[in-house]
């Protein structure tokens, strides 16, 4: 496990952070080791979406933060809901049939400040 130059708690909410975001909007931004990291966490939580029971549903809650998404349906028709909801709703139904490997991370190139190799994670 990489330690992300933070301490625990800092590591854990980054990790929190970063996995929320992926599932709001399935395509974040980030530097490679960042994305290494939230790779494994963002897994976990999709095979957790896929489980689908309570306990999953509750272990889930647990680390992902509650966050308001927008989405718009068939009609056009936005709806407002929780990160969670979208997780187990419609990010985890996609892969019923795929038995891991949910995350995909390209390369870009290093960042202009401090030269970190910068890279795109998304959902396949």
């Amino acid at each position: 496990m990489r330690k992300l130059q933070r301490t625990s708690s800092q590591r854990k909410a980054l990790l929190r952070d970063l996995t929320t975001d992926l599932i709001v909007h399935e395509r974040i931004q980030t530097t490679e080791a960042r994305a290494k990291e939230v790779r494994s966490t963002v897994e976990k939580m999709i095979t957790l979406g896929k489980r689908g029971d309570l306990h999953a549903r509750r272990k889930a809650a647990a680390f992902i933060r509650r966050e308001l998404v927008t989405t718009a349906d068939a009609e056009g028709n936005e709806n407002t809901i929780f990160a969670l909801q979208k997780l187990f709703d419609d990010v985890a139904p996609r892969y019923a049939e795929r038995q891991g490997g949910y995350t995909r991370i390209m390369k870009m190139g290093p960042r202009r400040g401090d030269g970190a190799p910068m890279v795109i994670i998304e959902l396949v």
